[in-house]
């Protein structure tokens, strides 16, 4: 036994005791093949996945360091069976791989006969294979030829199978354009060079950066490295139009390179940005903006806020194999747990930096989470126990005595920038009257939502109600104070989107430190309301963040 930080379990859970000395030296080593679970204030917990252990080894890691990580830093014996398991699983990426072939233009191969000979007998893969192959160099497993056109679709059947096929039939180079870096007033911050590198050196993939780290820059710096025309996917409109708006101030490109498709233009150009909302819209059966990919011979995709992924856009996605693909995400947490699909058909995890790494190099601002417990009123209390199930949360959620707690918090931050945030438009509604704000939300017009994202960027407005339209991709830099009232039930990647919002770099105070961002999330005790935000709060948890609760009546 020795005195190190970690305690390594044959359920394949990882507690690192936090305050250890030799704790931040554990957590950078176990970090490229564990995933956090749990981050409370002493203890937290990681776990072995099949799926973290794979992105490990596409990332150049393998099981002898993984096992000389466990060893050197665990307190107590680690399991033999554990480590044995660790071999074995890590061992299974790569024994399948696609190659290029010059006649079949894909192949299937294998050095091991019996995993070749299992995966091709399998009827959720045999229909995508065509001939057996007997000269192809290095696969005396097998060989088998593959129509270009499968190989996504093989590579995501093959994940769900234990046996994770490695890429190597490489990219097209796609139409060639001239993108640099326009570095005079800024530069890429370590990190994010370090992310576009893991990227570009992988050749597809994923990177994991907080909110507010600059995934926008990471994305041009992979653009500029791709030197080729760029097909970017993002959440809505206004996404689109920050992400034209941020290329032309930090690249060479010009607005007229830049073309935007979405519900209002259909442009495309070199660099084409559309909305996933326009890809995935179907008419009669068909999805007739699909066409936008093969419009040009794309030599980079960029997929915004993959973790929000549509299903369509990953069935046009297994299509795209031959192009580079670069997915960016705070987190890659999905509530559909479709996270096998990003990796297969995406990539894997390329890069990951956690928030609390971000925050403690003063690129993102910290936070101060607080839940405020309400109490439905004797009326309410009963319309909700006798309500269906189905209409609890909306009972819990919009209670007038959430509208009374986010006036007095409206007026306790009078003057700081102010996010009213909820999931319900007639307690948006509500709450806009009461706080005399303007109200974002689906039905308000892209014109009016850049109008007001605008002005409360510049100071003009300090005081937003918006809706979920406002989760993901909007820049608002200054904002420092977020009031919860609802959420999609128990969406944690929401939780983590609408922090983030809060999450830019603020004003330090004379002692040198910034001044952290306030997070309020109003919850209904003894409700579904209750239930959801525990499981809400655990990504951030997870990250490191912790919440205060209190009590409506204390604040």
């Amino acid at each position: 036994m020795n005195d190190g930080p970690l305690i390594v379990q044959s359920d394949k859970t990882l507690l690192l005791e936090v305050d250890h000395e030799q704790a931040d030296a554990c957590r950078k080593a176990i970090a490229p093949f564990a995933e956090l679970e749990r981050s409370p204030e002493h203890i937290h917990t990681y776990r072995l996945t099949p799926l973290g252990l794979w992105n490990a080894r596409a990332a150049g890691h393998d099981a002898e360091q993984v096992v000389n990580v466990l060893l050197t830093f665990s307190r107590y014996a680690v399991p033999h069976a554990l480590l044995v398991d660790v071999a074995e699983t890590m061992a299974r990426y790569g024994r399948l791989r696609l190659d290029k072939h010059p006649t079949h233009g894909l192949v299937l191969a294998s050095n091991d006969r019996a995993v070749f000979e299992e995966v091709a007998r399998s009827k959720k893969v045999a229909g995508m294979l065509g001939e057996r192959l007997d000269d192809q160099p290095g696969a005396e497993g097998g060989a088998v030829a593959v129509h270009p056109s499968q190989r996504g679709n093989l590579k995501q059947a093959l994940l769900k199978l234990g046996w994770p096929a490695e890429d190597f039939a490489g990219y097209v180079d796609g139409e060639a354009h001239a993108i640099k870096l326009d570095e005079s007033d800024w530069t890429l911050r370590a990190y994010q060079q370090e992310a576009a590198d893991s990227f570009w050196h992988g050749g597809s993939g994923v990177v994991v950066l907080p909110c507010g780290a600059g995934k926008t820059l990471v994305g041009a710096a992979a653009m500029a490295r791709a030197q080729a025309t760029t097909l970017i996917l993002v959440t809505n409109t206004v996404s689109a139009r920050q992400w034209k708006s941020e290329l032309v101030r930090r690249t060479s490109l010009t607005e007229e390179e830049i073309g935007e498709y979405s519900g209002a233009r259909k442009e495309i150009r070199p660099v084409t940005i559309a909305t996933y909302q326009v890809l995935t819209m179907r008419r009669k059966g068909v999805y007739p903006h699909l066409e936008l990919l093969d419009a040009r011979d794309w030599g980079l995709i960029v997929y915004d806020e993959v973790h929000l992924l549509p299903a369509p856009i990953f069935r046009m996605t297994a299509d795209l194999q031959a192009r580079r693909r670069i997915g960016l995400t705070a987190t890659l947490v999905r509530e559909d747990g479709r996270e096998g699909d990003v990796f297969s058909l995406i990539g894997p995890k390329r890069y990951d930096a956690p928030w609390k790494d971000i925050e403690s190099q003063g690129w993102i601002a910290p936070a101060d989470c607080v839940e405020v417990r309400v109490t439905l009123p004797e009326g309410e209390r009963l319309a909700y126990a006798t309500a269906d199930p189905d209409e609890r949360y909306r009972l819990a959620s919009c209670t007038h005595a959430k509208t009374l707690v986010a006036e007095q918090l409206v007026k306790q931050h009078a003057g700081e920038p102010t996010l009213v945030i909820g999931q319900y438009l007639d307690q948006l509604d509500e709450l806009a009257e009461h706080l005399d704000a303007p109200v974002i939300k689906g039905d308000t017009t892209v014109k009016e939502r850049e109008r007001l994202y605008e002005a409360f960027r510049t100071g003009e407005l300090d005081l937003l109600v918006v809706s979920k339209v406002a989760n993901f991709s909007v820049d608002l830099p200054g904002a420092a104070v977020a009031i919860q009232v609802s959420g999609s039930f128990g969406s944690r990647q929401e939780e983590a989107q609408r922090l983030g919002r809060l999450l830019r770099p603020k004003a330090k105070g004379p002692d040198g430190t910034q001044k952290p961002a306030r997070f309020y999330a109003i919850v209904s005790r003894d409700t579904v309301d209750a239930d959801f935000a525990q499981n809400r709060q655990r990504f951030l948890a997870e990250q490191g963040y912790a919440y205060r609760i209190v009590d409506a009546a204390d604040l």
